[in-house]
């Protein structure tokens, strides 16, 4: 392996070049000494990324439920205040079920109930998952709880149309029976979601990269 910085040799197992220091983003590289380039340069700095690293299943189950709840309770009193606006309270309550206009006005509105919450939760969904794991926290509230957060395969901030692409490829997962597509979390090498596999994302634990984020110092001896 090569460095595509400056061309030197080097471990695919190390995690920054030992001649210029740069980052290979590889996020499995273990603890690597690194030494400088030249006697009296300044001190290499190595990084190592533990194993770690990668949220499970279950932090992801967790912030998931918090996030459901976060979006669940305002979709809710949308819906309950659009039933008092529309007069549709007082059509289901109504003695005149008999009556045909009566049977029809709550046909069509339980219709497109089904349909608006869809909607609704689809919109209000999206801007809530892409906005917040595309900002700088990096997840959404319910992550940001849990200590984890989503990037890119090489470990940098998603885009706001990767955060949108990563949550409709959640349609697709959500296709797969048994939830295998969300399990998938537990028992994959990165612990990826299909959703994960289809926007090319990683779920982190913040506690694993702080400690993968702290430099160490080296000798300027050679090997």
């Amino acid at each position: 392996m090569y460095c595509s910085r400056c061309g030197a040799s080097m471990d695919p197992a190390e995690s920054f070049c030992r001649a210029c220091g740069a980052a290979t983003g590889n996020l499995n590289a273990v603890p690597v000494v690194g030494y400088s380039a030249a006697p009296g340069a300044a001190p290499a700095v190595s990084y190592a990324a533990p194993m770690s690293i990668y949220a499970g299943f279950w932090l992801r189950l967790v912030a998931h439920l918090i996030d459901g709840l976060i979006i669940g309770i305002p979709v809710l009193a949308l819906i309950l205040s659009a039933i008092v606006m529309t007069g549709a309270g007082a059509a289901l309550t109504s003695k005149n079920l008999d009556n045909e206009d009566t049977r029809n006005f709550i046909a069509a509105f339980g219709i497109a109930t089904i349909l608006g919450i869809i909607l609704v939760c689809t919109i209000f969904g999206w801007l809530y998952y892409a906005y917040s794991e595309s900002s700088i926290w990096q997840g959404t509230l319910g992550k940001k709880a849990m200590g984890i957060y989503v990037t890119d395969l090489t470990g940098n901030r998603v885009t706001f149309a990767r955060a949108s692409g990563r949550f409709f490829a959640k349609i697709i997962t959500g296709m797969i029976p048994l939830c295998i597509g969300y399990i998938m979390a537990g028992f994959t090498e990165r612990k990826q979601a299909l959703h994960d596999m289809i926007a090319s994302c990683l779920v982190l634990r913040r506690q694993a990269v702080a400690a993968w984020a702290t430099p160490t110092q080296t000798t300027n001896q050679p090997l």
